[in-house]
């Protein structure tokens, strides 16, 4: 790679953002079952602009004593012991998950990955409930930090439902295809990558003073 192709690691203060879903049954982290979990990694072209790269997705066995709204698993429209799933134990899927993605973050020499994901918070929560639960030690992403593209997408097309912000942003969305998490991770990574090209676009990145931040996140 030569000194001038953009670099991953520059762009967001030395963060690897990784584009989440999580199908779940119900609302509450702590108790309600987590489903389904898909990751998009992404990468910059030799433009600069970002693009999608890597999918990890896993079907997930609910927990033990998991709590599994009706209501939630009727608008999802999961089975959570269908065996066609090919789920497998949350464990497992979660430190995979974290392994790939620890691989992924070192490759683009980033020091942290950040969760991107529509409604932020809801995925967030989630996924730091999994891997409590599976005692993970070294997991790769920050604990509170996120890039929420329901905020993104606000400012950038007026729209804050996933389906209507692409429909701004001239992306393809199937309905039929949705709250599926591999369906709608891809369509999250296809708005943020789609908003953060815009803006390079329009000038707002690179800024002229910008140097690489070579502060560790030692306080964020």
């Amino acid at each position: 790679m030569s000194a001038t192709t953009p670099q991953l690691k520059q762009r967001f203060r030395g963060y690897f953002p990784v584009v989440i879903d999580v199908e779940t049954a119900g609302f509450n982290h702590r108790t309600d079952a987590l489903l389904e979990i898909a990751a998009v990694t992404l990468k910059l072209d030799e433009q600069g602009l970002l693009q999608k790269d890597q999918t990890f997705h896993h079907h997930i066995q609910p927990f033990e004593g998991a709590n599994l709204e009706k209501a939630a698993l009727e608008f999802n429209g999961i089975d959570p012991y269908c065996a066609l799933r090919g789920a497998i134990d949350e464990t497992d899927a979660m430190k995979d998950l974290c392994k790939q993605i620890r691989k992924q973050q070192k490759q683009a020499e980033c020091q942290r990955s950040v969760i991107v994901a529509h409604n932020a918070a809801f995925d967030q929560n989630f996924v730091n409930a999994a891997i409590e639960r599976a005692s993970i030690k070294r997991t790769p992403f920050h604990p509170f930090v996120s890039f929420d593209t329901t905020s993104l997408a606000a400012l950038a097309f007026g729209q804050t439902v996933l389906v209507k912000a692409c429909q701004a942003a001239q992306i393809s969305f199937d309905q039929n295809e949705a709250h599926s998490a591999l369906y709608d991770a891809s369509k999250t990574a296809d708005l943020f990558c789609t908003i953060v090209n815009r803006w390079h676009q329009l000038g707002g990145w690179p800024l002229n003073n910008s140097q690489p931040d070579s502060d560790t996140h030692e306080h964020d």
